[in-house]
């Protein structure tokens, strides 16, 4: 790879999974756990019996094998149920601001939270304190804001459906509708170009789909680090034989071959399965010109077929599309040197992949963050869908659109009711269940909270798990902000650098994991999640507490909701007495999960309602649409030759803002994230060698120019004129005001930038 001996960049040669992945999960294992404990609490993940991986989305299987956790899970659950401990001891020994020079990894590395604490501004540490005493303050100073919209009420998608429905509940009778979520800075392109399309904002396959698909194409996204079990399923349809069409401006080593450490003999051969049967280096802002382009092609192709042609599906789309004839006009109107251009593709590549989707009976597009981290997010995801819709790719099996979620709830925390625009109906229902009319005002999501706190129009900001800081863009605006709020309450199971963003009263209120036994006045309780393809099932874990101080999540929310509300209408303690309870409640607010208690008992769970599935469109015509995108390019055109465009991306060492360790292996870097990843011919353009010091600089053409200083310059397998580096080290490039302003999502994925030597 190295054109010099540059420490910790070098060749991996060897296919995503397989060995490698065993011996990083040993490791893991080793560094956070008892071997014996390690063992029976794997085998407990994603099991109808044990808990949800605290990880990806991806699905369970219907069957149970040996284990049904991958390398990443292995980490994220050892990273849960640790030995670490992080008592009020720690905190007296080491100030907030000796702590803010540790690295991510060294903060979250220490080990759980095991009490409530509260920040002493005078001593700058954190102190111990009870449980009712930090209700009541937190209580008290909420109660005396002057307006309920300048408190932010922030979700992760780690949060059970029982957690985040009170929590909306809260929230809402509280008098707001500010949720800034973290599906705000992922899949919120998802959320708002999805119903438009075909009426529901969310994904249409099953797994099962995948045993039926005929083509896969893989758009933006690296499954082998970020929803690694989907490798299993990617390996099962690449072994019987189904193209896999893979655009990615990177080249990752998951989607290139993968060995299954499931599969003795891969394991016991050393030898590993192709994944991808064509992989296209679209450039970076290229996705909907080629998608343009695919579709183009197929226009073409029915024209030249005659009035008899079956490359698109006309009676499919004479019966259940609008707009189709507008797509075709725009489709001819744009030109194949315009098509070439933005996409980095050429013509004839584009031409095939149009010919194998017209062979295929049965298509999947499955898609991550390459997709909807972009100014135009929201237009690329419908874009996705329109190409499904030309060969009526929805209600039959193996077709369908897959958005790939990432966090192992985030899916869910919506369906429960964390959004900033409720419907007439949810504030409806919730005024019958529950005596009280929440507010109709618009909040606000996660760009729009952090710019209320910026200008100081929100004043608190309460956080149901998560890392907000560091997941936001723009920290060197973000990070100051945060520290002037009145009030800041983490709810949390680990140290992280928000925590040390010390407001006027900032508190840690410490929580269960999922790994961990949730015991409450009717016993032994049990929350529910749903995953990317709407499966909702119950997780128990059974763990001892870290702490016998900690609280579940519910618990929690309804301490501060008692605390806050002296007259609130909802019986917060009887709810989670008995989680059925609130199940109950979440079945009377939202009726697609009837029977929710019997159904969650069923090993496996129980599919909420997509109604795509069985080719009904909740439209506004009741039909699925043909949405338009004008022209080709996702990003404002920089004519300078020598502007490349960024993206960031996660290591093989890390889940969203989670850093486990410095490897990435699988691109060849070890023990260090200081890397900018470059196209070998751009290096050479800009007279840079590879293990250079670099300095990348913001390109907008306007505006205050931001750098990301002293990184490597590492040559890598990327599109031309296309650059990569670790999230959220390369937050610091990204403007908050650089974002889909339909979905609020943040341009993470394409940034124009400049790259040259260090001074």
């Amino acid at each position: 790879m190295a054109d010099q001996d540059i420490p910790g960049i070098r060749i991996y040669d060897k296919p995503a999974g397989g060995w490698g992945a065993l011996r990083a999960t040993a490791r893991a294992v080793r560094e956070q756990m008892d071997a014996a404990d390690a063992t029976i609490t794997l085998l407990r993940t994603n099991k109808p019996e044990g808990f949800d991986c605290p990880g990806c989305a991806w699905p369970d299987k219907k069957h149970t094998s040996t284990f049904q956790f991958c390398e990443n899970g292995a980490k994220a659950v050892t990273w849960e149920a640790t030995h670490k401990r992080v008592p009020p001891t720690f905190f007296a020994a080491n100030t907030v601001s000796s702590l803010w020079h540790w690295s991510d990894y060294e903060l979250e590395d220490e080990g759980r939270l095991t009490h409530p604490m509260v920040y002493n501004a005078d001593k700058d540490i954190y102190e111990a304190i009870s449980w009712d005493d930090a209700f009541a303050r937190i209580g008290e100073i909420l109660r005396g804001m002057d307006d309920p919209d300048t408190v932010e009420f922030y979700t992760s998608g780690r949060a059970s459906n029982e957690a985040a429905f009170l929590y909306q509940l809260f929230a809402r009778e509280f008098g707001t509708n500010n949720f800034p979520d973290c599906s705000n800075m992922c899949h919120e392109a998802t959320s708002v170009g999805l119903p438009p399309a075909i009426g529901i904002g969310k994904g249409t396959v099953s797994l099962d789909d995948f045993d039926h698909c005929e083509l896969i194409i893989a758009m933006g996204h690296n499954p082998g680090t970020n929803h690694p079990r989907m490798m299993g399923t990617l390996h099962e349809v690449a072994r019987r034989g189904a193209p896999i069409i893979v655009f990615n401006p990177l080249k990752e080593r998951a989607l290139e071959r993968f060995a299954d450490p499931q599969d003795a003999l891969e394991m016991a051969t050393l030898s590993s399965t192709p994944i991808a049967s064509t992989y296209l280096q679209v450039k970076i802002g290229g996705d909907a010109a080629a998608l343009k382009g695919i579709m183009k092609a197929l226009l073409e192709m029915d024209a030249a077929a005659g009035p008899d042609s079956s490359v698109l599906d006309h009676a499919f789309i004479r019966e259940h599309t609008q707009g189709f004839d507008a797509l075709a006009d725009d489709l001819r109107a744009t030109t194949w040197e315009e098509i070439e251009a933005t996409a980095g593709l050429a013509e004839s590549d584009l031409r095939a992949v149009a010919v194998a989707y017209a062979k295929s009976n049965a298509t999947i597009i499955t898609y991550g963050m390459g997709m909807t981290q972009h100014r135009t997010g929201t237009q690329n995801v419908q874009q996705v869908a329109n190409l499904l819709l030309l060969r009526g790719n929805f209600g039959k099996p193996g077709a369908g659109i897959c958005p790939l979620r990432g966090h192992s709830n985030v899916q869910g925390d919506r369906t429960v009711g964390i959004t900033e625009k409720p419907t007439a109906v949810l504030l409806d229902r919730i005024e019958q269940t529950f005596g009280f009319r929440p507010p109709a005002t618009h909040g606000h999501d996660a760009v729009a909270a952090m710019q209320a706190i910026i200008e100081g129009r929100s004043k608190a900001l309460l956080c149901l798990g998560g890392n907000l800081a560091m997941a936001m863009p723009d920290p060197e605006v973000c990070l100051p902000a945060m520290r002037g709020l009145e009030l800041q309450v983490h709810v949390a199971t680990k140290l992280n650098r928000s925590h040390l963003l010390t407001g006027k009263h900032t508190f840690l209120l410490p929580c269960l994991g999922r790994t961990e036994r949730d015991m409450q006045a009717a016993g032994p309780q049990s929350v529910t999640v749903e995953d990317s393809m709407s499966m909702v099932h119950a997780s128990r874990g059974k763990l001892a507490p870290a702490s016998e101080a900690l609280r579940s999540e519910p618990a929690i929310v309804a301490g501060l909701a008692r605390a806050t509300l002296p007259k609130t209408r909802v019986p917060w303690m009887e709810l989670i007495a008995d989680y059925d309870r609130i199940r109950d409640a979440i079945a009377l607010v939202f009726p697609d999960f009837g029977d929710y208690n019997e159904r969650i008992r069923v090993p496996g769970g129980f599919r909420l309602p997509l109604p795509p599935t069985e080719r009904v469109w909740k439209t506004p015509s009741g039909k699925a649409q043909f949405l338009l995108f004008y022209g080709v390019e996702e990003d404002p055109v920089v004519a300078d030759a020598g502007v490349l465009k960024l993206t960031t991306v996660r290591s093989h060492d890390q889940y969203n803002t989670t850093i486990y360790g410095y490897d990435d292996r699988y691109r060849g870097v070890f023990g260090r994230r200081d890397v900018v990843f470059m196209n070998k011919d751009d290096l050479a353009e800009l007279g840079i060698r590879e293990g250079d010091v670099v300095r990348v600089e913001t390109a907008f053409g306007q505006g205050k120019v931001r750098s990301l200083d002293k990184v490597i310059a590492v040559a890598y397998e990327i599109a031309c004129g296309a650059v990569a580096t670790y999230y959220p080290e390369g937050n610091c490039l990204v403007p908050l005001d650089y974002h889909d302003k339909l979905s609020g999502t943040p341009s993470y994925k394409s940034v124009p930038v400049r790259v040259m030597r260090a001074a």
